[in-house]
């Protein structure tokens, strides 16, 4: 399994950036796929996830209203749209997944992701 993150960069605040997550070794619509994030000096920490077919998804508050997850199954891809950026959201943003025999409350914990890619860096500043 191999997830490839994509697409951080430097923002000023306010702005947008679209993150891509693209797989191969396994089908993202049969998985909980996930956008974790780690800022400087800071333990990893859940931002969103996208749960299988029935497309359900589950943010953390700080980015609810702000971003959005989604899914592109004939690509085998899976997206974070970042809108309103803060400063405080400046992290590597790792894309993951997890099987489907989870209860939701463990998506929301790092431990639970079973795969992860290398991380992009995405970076808020004026």
């Amino acid at each position: 399994v191999q997830l490839q993150a994509s697409g951080g960069g430097l923002v000023q605040p306010g702005g947008s950036l679209r993150l891509s997550c693209s797989a191969s070794g396994l089908t993202v619509s049969s998985y909980v796929m996930g956008w974790l994030r780690q800022a400087p000096g800071k333990a990893r920490e859940f931002v969103a996830a996208l749960r299988t077919s029935s497309a359900s998804t589950y943010y953390t508050d700080s980015v609810k209203g702000r971003f959005t997850i989604s899914r592109d199954d004939a690509n085998n891809r899976v997206y974070l749209q970042m809108n309103y950026l803060r400063p405080e959201d400046t992290a590597v943003y790792y894309c993951a997944s997890t099987g489907t025999g989870n209860p939701i409350s463990a998506y929301y914990r790092p431990y639970t992701y079973n795969y992860w890619g290398q991380g992009t860096l995405v970076t808020v500043s004026s």
